[in-house]
């Protein structure tokens, strides 16, 4: 079967609990690697460098984009966000299934770009739920909230370009889901067509035997 690592793409509204479901499932299995991404927003209360996000000014962020090093890049609300290259691809040669949790615009160019990534959205039980979970935060102005769900309501309108949609309401059970999702895509045919060409070698070399016989 196909050894190699593969690239989840998570998506979802702000408040949907996709970092959240993204911790649950590092600390429960031990075959993930979280990519983190490069980003000028100022970091929040708690997170650190090379941890959560590589922080970046525009001045390199941009130098970045110009270098080829970021495998995709974005403007979410004022801010840059973008992905690494190199981290991402030699965890996948390691056999590491690589989550990118982005934004919508970023998903969509790498499902462009590498075909076979698996883009996950995620979302709340309601649009009410959404606007509960951004408040509860109290980390964000009345205004950011607002511009927040302004893009969600444009981000449900290119969900139906994902491969896979989960419905976030009970945390156990969306983790359990997603591993699901995962494994059941390693298991797809297309992942493992050299294997399949192999047994199809195995199976000429016996037949060939069995006439000799």
């Amino acid at each position: 079967m196909n050894e190699n690592g593969i690239l989840i793409i998570l998506s979802g509204f702000a408040g949907s609990g996709k970092g959240t479901i993204i911790k649950e499932l590092l600390q429960k299995y031990d075959n993930y690697a979280l990519s983190v991404s490069a980003t000028t927003r100022a970091p929040r209360e708690g997170e650190q460098e090379g941890v959560h996000y590589f922080f970046k000014t525009e001045e390199e962020f941009k130098d970045m984009i110009e270098k080829g090093e970021l495998l995709e890049y974005a403007n979410y609300v004022g801010n840059y966000y973008g992905t690494p290259k190199a981290y991402v691809e030699e965890q996948l040669s390691k056999g590491m299934n690589v989550i990118l949790e982005i934004e919508t615009e970023g998903a969509l160019n790498i499902k462009r770009d590498f075909p076979d990534a698996v883009l996950v959205f995620v979302m709340p039980p309601s649009v009410e739920e959404i606007y509960n979970r951004l408040k509860k935060r109290g980390t964000e102005t009345d205004e950011m909230i607002r511009k927040r769900m302004i893009k969600a309501g444009f981000e449900i309108s290119v969900v139906d370009r994902y491969d896979y949609l989960m419905i976030n309401d009970v945390l156990s059970e969306s983790v359990e889901l997603f591993n699901s999702i995962v494994n059941c895509q390693h298991m797809a045919v297309s992942r493992n067509i050299g294997y399949i060409r192999d047994k199809k070698k195995e199976f000429e070399r016996f037949l060939s035997s069995e006439k000799e016989n």
